[in-house]
């Protein structure tokens, strides 16, 4: 069922809510239906096993001697006991299964005795796959499974184009959006349970949030980076954002400056609702001077957008291109290719600006958006390699990753995708570090053993010999040669996609 619940005509006894995505207790459609709906509510999370095994097996084939890390457990974890605890502070408590949720919620909802099973709404196959099977096991059972939206403004087909379709370009969706927009679709629902109606664990049935050494992993470096996790975490990192967000139409192209929000890794965990950060977003863009405002709403719209178009065509999560004609294309492989996607995902290409975001991702799970897009142009157009590829590391390491968002910006990068970039458009590594980075402070930090070098130099070292030898630096030995040439590298990529460009038909 996809309803929103039952209504005050149909009050039930009991319901179970599932957190999932939305790691908060404010401003949550499943829970709000669950208190409107049931006298008494329980609340769970679980950890699922089908997801977190394969992430440890892979880890562990990749670094045997090593005992694995994840930023994204640490900092779900970390966010669960601070729900855990505002949900007993209301007189309730967050049970935490570690196993398939498709055995331990309908076998849960069987213990507890519950009418229902309350969830927001997932938009990737595989979680609607399993929502369906739990589905079916609760109604064998005789009870309801409700789904609600949550994670987005607009979903599903809310917004349609004039002849009844679901967009392809961004620009006239986002029309439709803003145009469609009310304030009724940014309202906040409103968590207030009476005395009671929250229930604390059962004793007999209760686990607590467990350790990282119980799933199986070490410590991250989470603790060390600027990321507070929870929904305390997220709402400093606004209220912080607040302050700038009308800076950063200008700032959020420019690495060595704070000018994103860092949102994001919030969003996807859900501590924070995408109705509060839109709601304030178009309050602001309205007013005189909103363009920073706007722009980030925009990029808001952006996360809708691809929601909406994996939604629409679910088999891009069997690594189809969006655009047929592109599966075509004759990718570099072998050894050289090897060594090449080596030295990316390294931050060894000697392109300082390329490592310096590659070195970022990796060492902090974070990179800056502008990098996002430079380093997946390097790697598809100037390296020459399936975009696929960097689509699988970057799902390895982004704190913040999501199947939609990180499979529609390397479609769009790689000239694959709906509404993408045109294939004949080749970020230049070097101009790019010229404009967004000017003086060398991006790459500085994360490319230390250049910091000796000048403003001028830094961005391509290879053409001043004489400020490396100024500054004690030899590549090949202190920094690597640029692994490509840019230009001839630009000119295979045009040969490349001319081999196989049409009519832009897409699989559908």
């Amino acid at each position: 069922m996809t309803s929103n619940g039952m209504g005050e005509s149909a009050r039930a006894e009991a319901g179970l809510v599932w957190f999932r995505r939305d790691l908060r207790c404010d401003d949550h459609a499943a829970l709000h239906h669950a208190l409107a709906d049931c006298r008494r509510v329980w609340c769970v999370f679980v950890l699922d096993t089908t997801i977190i095994e394969p992430l440890l097996q892979c880890k562990r084939d990749a670094h045997p001697d090593e005992m694995p890390t994840d930023r994204r457990i640490d900092f779900i974890l970390a966010s669960l006991s601070e729900l855990d605890s505002a949900l007993r502070k209301m007189g309730g408590g967050l049970l935490v299964f570690h196993n398939d949720p498709r055995e331990s919620i309908p076998a849960l909802a069987e213990a507890l005795g519950v009418d229902a099973v309350y969830a927001n709404r997932d938009y990737e196959p595989v979680p609607i796959e399993r929502d369906a099977v739990i589905e079916a096991r609760l109604r064998e059972a005789g009870r309801a499974f409700y789904s609600f939206k949550d994670q987005v403004v607009f979903e599903r087909d809310e917004i349609l184009t004039r002849s009844g379709k679901p967009y392809v370009v961004f620009t006239p969706y986002r029309n439709a959006w803003l145009k469609k927009l009310t304030p009724d679709d940014l309202a906040r629902y409103r968590i207030a349970p009476a005395s009671g109606q929250l229930c604390a664990p059962p004793a007999g049935i209760a686990c607590d949030v467990p350790d990282l050494a119980t799933l199986g992993f070490a410590p991250s470096n989470l603790d060390q980076l600027e990321l507070p996790a929870g929904m305390s975490g997220a709402h400093a990192m606004f209220d912080d954002f607040l302050g700038r967000m009308g800076d950063y139409a200008v700032q959020r192209n420019f690495p060595a400056m704070n000018g994103p929000s860092h949102l994001s890794v919030h969003l996807r965990f859900g501590t924070i609702s995408v109705r509060a950060l839109a709601r304030a977003a178009h309050g602001r863009s309205l007013e005189r001077g909103g363009e920073g405002a706007a722009a980030w709403l925009n990029e808001l719209i952006w996360r809708d957008f691809f929601f909406m178009v994996l939604e629409h065509h679910p088999w891009l999560a069997q690594g189809r291109a969006f655009r047929a004609q592109y599966d075509a294309i004759r990718w570099e492989t072998g050894t050289k290719a090897d060594t090449w996607f080596a030295a990316w995902c390294e931050g060894r290409t000697g392109y300082p600006f390329i490592d310096a975001g590659m070195r970022q991702l990796v060492q902090t799970g974070y990179m800056h958006n502008r990098l996002r897009m430079v380093t997946a142009s390097f790697l598809v157009k100037n390296l020459g390699i399936d975009w696929r590829r960097g689509e699988r590391f970057f799902a390895e390491h982004l704190n913040d990753f999501d199947f939609a968002a990180n499979n529609g910006g390397w479609q769009w990068v790689a000239s694959t995708g709906c509404d993408a970039q045109p294939w004949f458009r080749v970020f230049n590594p070097v101009t790019q570090s010229r404009q967004y980075d000017p003086h060398g402070r991006f790459i500085k930090r994360y490319v230390p053993e250049l910091d000796l070098l000048s403003a001028r130099a830094i961005h391509a070292p290879w053409l001043t010999p004489a400020a490396l030898a100024e500054a004690g630096l030899m590549l090949g030995r202190d920094y690597p040669h640029p692994i490509i040439d840019d230009t001839e590298a630009r000119a295979r990529s045009l040969e490349r996609f001319k081999a196989v460009k049409g009519g832009g038909r897409s699989h559908v």
